[in-house]
């Protein structure tokens, strides 16, 4: 039987926090599936561990998560300051320790732009801000992993 047990803290508007949840569900061999906000993603393992192949692997999405929260942070700025790159792309290396658990150790963020006079300045400013400022993933992964980053123009 389930017990579900409510607890009330009351906390200030200032020091609120949100609650993300995932509801993963086990669907075959290693494979999951994920509910996020409605939105489903299928995580599994190769063949040669046991899996099926299904889905991406969960370190992987780590990556994914990291360039889809500095991406959306350095779009969002830069058409504050009315600038639109032709294109954008934001890519994520890691480096994956040998021994385990394994884990990155070490994660590159390549900021790449495409366009005709694109102001470098506020390429770099926007870049800061999401890192510095505004990617709730840099800020976590940096406090627990050496994170650099650098930013490509080509017109």
């Amino acid at each position: 039987m389930l017990y579900i047990y409510k607890t009330y803290i009351f906390k200030t508007l200032k020091k609120r926090s949100m609650k993300h949840t995932v509801d993963m569900s086990w669907t075959d061999k290693v494979a999951f599936e994920a509910d996020m906000d409605g939105h489903k993603v299928i995580i599994d393992a190769t063949e040669e561990v046991g899996g099926s192949d299904l889905g991406p692997r969960p370190k992987k999405l780590m990556l994914t998560s990291l360039a889809g929260c500095t991406g959306i942070d350095v779009i969002m700025i830069l058409k504050k300051m009315k600038v639109e790159p032709e294109a954008f792309n934001v890519i994520v290396e890691g480096d994956l320790t040998e021994e385990h658990p394994k884990h990155y150790d070490k994660i590159k963020v390549i900021y790449k732009f495409k366009g005709k006079d694109l102001p470098k300045d506020k390429l770099e400013k926007a870049v800061n801000l999401s890192q510095d400022k505004y990617c709730g993933v840099s800020a976590v992964y940096s406090k627990a992993l050496e994170l650099t980053s650098e930013i490509q123009i080509e017109e």
